[in-house]
């Protein structure tokens, strides 16, 4: 979710008329104003009458079982009086007539029956959807185990089986992260509007279809019907295209072909659209949905916002750690550079394999080279033999869900001996270790000392010496895929340098929207008069995700200081920015957002009634809490700052961004042994986050104890060894504390990461050099 919470009142650009017109629903650019007449949906039957060989295979697909109406055929759950009990809660599941009931805590922690109203999913489990008031739908998080009873199904289970989930826990089932309309919609029914009303605080969503049926892919289907009948009727067409929303076949007819000797096919001509991906990632990749004005064809990133590399969805290599589907890892593959698309390997209807096991790869790899124990090392047809087993691993999700990785990588032993992360071989070899993974595949292939990208976004995360160097070097390069340099230019917001001004120009021309997205969002550690240089151009970018970052960053500039040209061009920017947060205004995270944009104004009424609004739709969201604390301490009310932060503390107290707040606001009161307590338990809670030891640190030292101060600050160091206001500090207390020789040493290691430092220079010349 695009959430910003590091947004503190800046500039004079006008925006709070913006929000206004955009709560009228009056905001649309010229680049969403189709240029052909519009197609409108027309339902499976007029397809099916057609395409039935296609209609066969689709029906009965998981697309097909997406979402259905709750009946006797539909609900697999056992719903014959049957009992599961979790946190102390017994949940009865039974029926009343044709009627299915779960007896459940609901939103208060009582009991109560709650009728299904659809069933969600089929395959390895089934979800189940209750109505609610203000036309909500929301997933039971007491599931179904579809597999059979000799793999462990046939049972009800919770998705959060390690945890005491109830009904005040933000992972409750009647909460906002278990909302359908919000978070399922769009990707388990077709052409889904979502349609909330903020002033009525309900829903009125509506989907051309229950489930992802025939124009859920292949766009509105009204001008193709036309189109097929006017040449049935053996008259003349003048619709264009055959009246296709978007055409998701290849109309170069290319094909796999190996050539003499080659062990790998390659493809004939190479693929020049990506429109078929594009179109299967609206539903198959972890996003923000900026808009429901999808249009058929366009780029992925015009409507959506995908996430990059970031922990915590991805390991340092790509590899997939939180629920991130399989678009993120598919752009890091050799495939997807060579031009694989899902159809490829996927047969776009049934949704499965178009081959079984090993046969999937053959047609671009040689089974008489790869699928041999010469390759593989292991026995013919056990788990070792597979391909997807050593190259596409898989994670399990939702409790009994195992989903591949798709960056299709080589198992890289090496790296996990190097940065932890996981690999295939140790997935099945669980009792060894990865020394003896890495050996035992450095004697099959040889040694791989070829650099990998992992080392670097590993060095980015943890502040190694080098760090940024590095960072560079992967967004320069070509040949490593856009998605992760996307992420290494990100990642050079910690790292400012003359390299990181030139990496953020070399962005934003780069071919790939993920990229310049970034590139755009980085505008803003830029010098006023590059950041103009750079900006205005992405505010035409063809992408609507790009203008919208371009937008924010530009905000930062003084209205003043616009020609009367950029003037129109930024308001028309950040009008598109301010209709995707009023898109999506029922999630606390994008109110946050409309809140920013009124401080943009100086409407700081109006903008504190957002974050209030905010925390009232999810209490324990901590930036909501943090920018109102903000807030309130811009205006001179620390008690009303304190109290926010405590009263949000309730409904998450393990939350360090909220104890590490709370902290600096006891600072400013000067209560600082409290101030002390709430920084230690941030510190202690997010031992990743650097920023909190020092922040410690510096609090610890200007009371007078810096033999605390550097316990503290040491072990933060040697963590991540290049971070800068650690180094300093060190540098600093060392100095005070009379140990010239280690002051010396911090202070040129800063010198080392940060070039030109001023506290860097200041020790040094104090100690003489």
């Amino acid at each position: 979710m695009h959430c910003r919470s590091d947004r503190a009142i800046r500039g004079t650009v006008v925006a709070g008329a913006l929000v206004g017109l955009l709560l009228a629903g009056a905001c649309r650019t010229p680049e969403e104003t189709p240029a052909v007449p519009v197609s409108e949906y027309v339902g499976r039957g007029e397809c099916a009458s057609c395409h039935q060989q296609a209609t066969l295979a689709w029906t009965g697909s998981h697309h097909d079982l997406a979402m259905q109406n709750a009946d006797e055929v539909t609900v697999k759950g056992d719903f014959d009086d049957a009992e599961f009990t979790y946190a102390g809660v017994t949940s009865r599941f039974y029926r009343e007539d044709d009627r299915f009931i779960v007896r459940t805590d609901g939103p208060d922690g009582e009991l109560h029956d709650y009728e299904i109203a659809y069933t969600f999913g089929i395959e390895p489990l089934q979800q189940y959807l209750i109505e609610f008031p203000g036309g909500r739908l929301q997933a039971l998080n007491i599931c179904w185990d579809t597999r059979p009873e000799d793999q462990g199904g046939q049972r009800w289970f919770h998705l959060y089986p390690d945890e005491a989930v109830d009904h005040e826990d933000v992972l409750h089932w009647t909460g906002q992260l278990q909302n359908w309309n919000y978070m399922c919609s769009e990707c388990h029914s077709t052409d889904v509007r979502k349609n909330y009303d903020l002033a009525a605080d309900r829903y009125d969503t509506r989907w051309a279809e229950i489930d992802v049926s025939c124009e859920a892919c292949h766009g509105p289907g009204s001008r193709h019907v036309t189109w097929a009948r006017e040449r049935e009727e053996g008259g003349e067409t003048r619709i264009a295209g055959m009246g296709l929303a978007v055409s998701l076949t290849d109309d170069d007819k290319g094909t796999w072909v190996f050539d003499e000797g080659a062990r790998n096919a390659h493809r004939v001509p190479a693929r020049s659209s990506r429109t078929e991906i594009e179109t299967c990632a609206r539903c198959h990749a972890r996003r923000t949905q900026l808009t429901d004005d999808y249009v058929y064809g366009r780029p992925f990133s015009d409507t959506h916002r995908v996430s990059l590399l970031l922990d915590p969805l991805y390991h340092v290599d790509g590899q997939i750690l939180d629920e991130v589907y399989v678009y993120g890892s598919f752009l890091q593959s050799r495939m997807y550079a060579h031009g694989v698309t899902c159809g490829d390997c996927h047969d776009p209807h049934t949704a499965s394999p178009r081959l079984e096991a090993n046969r999937t790869c053959s047609p671009c790899h040689l089974p008489r080279v790869f699928d041999t124990p010469e390759h593989h090392f292991h026995k013919p047809d056990s788990t070792g033999a597979s391909c997807v087993e050593c190259h596409m691993p898989a994670r399990e999700y939702m409790v009994v869900d195992p989903r591949r990785d798709h960056s299709i990588r080589i198992p890289r032993p090496d790296l996990s001996v190097k940065l932890g992360t996981p690999n295939a071989c140790n997935a099945c070899h669980a009792d060894k270790t990865v020394e003896w993974a890495a050996e035992a595949t450095a004697q099959w292939y040889g040694h791989d000392d070829e650099p990998h990208w992992a080392e670097t976004i590993h060095a980015g995360r943890t502040w190694q010496p080098g760090a940024a160097a590095g960072l560079v070097a992967v967004v320069d390069d070509p040949e490593i895929p856009a998605i992760v340099r996307a992420t290494a230019l990100g990642m050079m917001r910690n790292y400012p340098s003359p390299g990181t001004a030139r990496a953020v120009r070399a962005g934003a021309d780069d071919a790939d929207p993920l990229v310049r997205r970034v590139a755009a969002d980085m505008l803003s550690v830029l010098e006023p008069a590059t950041l103009k240089d750079l900006g205005f151009p992405l505010l035409d970018d063809p992408v609507r995700s790009v203008r919208i970052e371009a937008a924010q960053a530009l905000a930062s500039l003084p209205r003043e200081d616009l020609s009367a040209t950029q003037r129109v061009a930024f308001d028309r920017g950040l009008a598109e920015y301010a209709e995707a947060q009023v898109f999506n205004q029922d999630r606390p995270e994008n109110r946050m957002n409309l809140a920013w944009l009124q401080l943009q104004d100086g409407n700081v009424e109006e903008a504190e009634r957002w974050l209030r609004s905010a925390v009232e739709r999810m209490p324990s969201f901590a930036p909501a809490a943090i920018n109102l604390s903000d807030l309130y301490r811009l205006t001179g009310r620390e008690a009303e700052a304190e109290a926010i932060l405590r009263e949000t503390l309730g409904h998450s107290p393990d939350d360090p961004d909220l104890h590490h707040s709370l902290g600096l606001a006891l600072v400013r009161q000067k209560r600082h042994e409290e101030a002390l307590e709430a920084l230690e338990r941030a510190s202690r809670l997010a031992p990743d986050e650097p920023g909190y030891a020092y922040v410690l640190g510096v609090a610890l030292n200007s009371l007078g104890r810096g033999s605390r101060a550097l316990e503290v600050l040491k072990p933060a160091h040697e963590r991540f060894p290049a971070h800068p206001d650690l180094l300093f500090m060190l540098a600093a207390i060392s100095r005070d504390n009379g140990d010239v020789e280690a002051a010396r040493s911090y202070a040129k290691q800063l010198r080392e990461v940060a070039p030109g430092h001023p506290g860097a220079e200041g020790v040094l010349r104090e100690l003489g050099r």
